[in-house]
């Protein structure tokens, strides 16, 4: 065989394995310094990235807020260090606000873990909670506000009006938001004013309109400028204009319910969680006749809880995520995402008839 015809034999070779491979789905090695980009609905946990399908603002991206940092934020930033903090803040008394899990890991998985070295295994085996809060803030920006540069506290997640969610630290992260419940949760903190009792004047005076055409607006006050909301030109108002009552802890309180946006954006988040975390149950604490309990668990029973619930189920001197919250709204439809746009009950059925055809 001649020199070209082997070149050429060669070359015919070469494409027909180039085809073979990328019918079989094989995938070339990528480029050195190519930057992959994110499509902006991931959320992290354990260092991977896990899609959820609503709008992600991570710690590490332009206009985030990030929690690793002993800064304040909002501070000037020749007095943010933690040394002039410490002195201007008396409530900040340490420069972390987080530390490390450790409840259910052996001595040398704490080891192997200190350093960051968390996967995905060992944190599904540790959390089992997500615990929502309302922010009495009105905004995230606020609320990281007050966290980070006011108080020893942070959380995994905060929820603004418009429905973008803000993640401030890796899953793996032990956030300071609900005492006994920290170590095994995930936090969630939702923009809204809070709930308040019948009598006195309350801050939801100030921030919410009664509109002519019996709409009720959510507006800002002037001393915290746009509110740091991302949606240009947003409106924000409560998925039900009157304010919510209801009973919690014992009290009766009255609430503003939370945004469609933000409910839209939580029942995504929500079914994300249950999905890569699945000792998070996607449910909330219920009695005996499957009613939403609306006071603190017993230790014994939140010890033995995996699952949705809110900081009123922790502490007895809590009430959020207050009256309004629509508990049925957020796990009917994060189950109906996480069993293919059906029910549980349908799921299981198909999934039934699905196996019975091939036994």
């Amino acid at each position: 065989m001649s020199l070209v015809s082997l070149l050429r034999s060669s070359a015919a070779f070469a494409t027909l394995v180039l085809a073979l491979a990328g019918l079989a789905g094989c995938r070339t090695a990528p480029k050195t310094g190519v930057i992959v980009p994110r499509t902006g609905d991931e959320i992290v946990v354990a260092g991977q990235f896990v899609h959820t399908g609503t709008s992600v603002v991570l710690w590490m991206d332009p206009g985030g807020y990030d929690a690793y940092r002993v800064e304040r934020r909002f501070s000037p930033l020749d007095k943010s260090d933690w040394e002039t903090s410490q002195t201007e803040v008396r409530e900040l008394t340490s420069p972390n606000r987080y530390n490390l899990r450790r409840n259910g890991l052996t001595t040398e998985e704490l080891e192997r873990v200190r350093g960051g070295g968390w996967d995905l295994a060992t944190l599904q085996r540790v959390v089992d909670q997500l615990v929502i809060h309302f922010d009495a803030c009105g905004t995230s920006r606020q609320c990281f506000n007050v966290l980070q540069d006011h108080r020893d506290l942070s959380v995994h997640f905060m929820l603004d009006l418009d429905g973008t969610i803000y993640q401030t630290l890796d899953l793996k992260e032990r956030a300071w938001h609900a005492t006994t419940s920290n170590s095994r949760s995930v936090g969630l903190e939702i923009a809204n004013l809070g709930a308040y009792g019948a009598k006195g004047k309350t801050p939801l005076d100030e921030w919410y309109v009664q509109e002519g055409s019996g709409r009720t607006r959510i507006t800002i006050p002037k001393r915290f400028g746009d509110g740091g909301i991302r949606t240009r030109n947003f409106v924000a108002r409560p998925a039900r204009p009157e304010p919510i009552a209801g009973v919690i802890q014992r009290q009766e309180l009255f609430q503003y319910d939370f945004t469609p946006e933000q409910y839209r954006a939580l029942v995504k988040l929500t079914a994300a969680l249950s999905k890569v975390l699945p000792g998070i149950k996607c449910d909330y604490p219920r009695d005996a006749h499957g009613k939403l309990i609306l006071a603190k668990l017993s230790d014994d029973v939140l010890k033995q809880y995996h699952g949705v619930l809110g900081h009123f189920h922790i502490q007895t001197d809590k009430v959020d995520p207050g009256p309004a919250f629509n508990w049925d709204y957020v796990i009917d439809n994060a189950k109906m995402l996480l069993h293919g746009g059906m029910s549980e009950a349908a799921d299981l059925t198909s999934m039934g008839h699905m196996r019975s055809r091939f036994d």
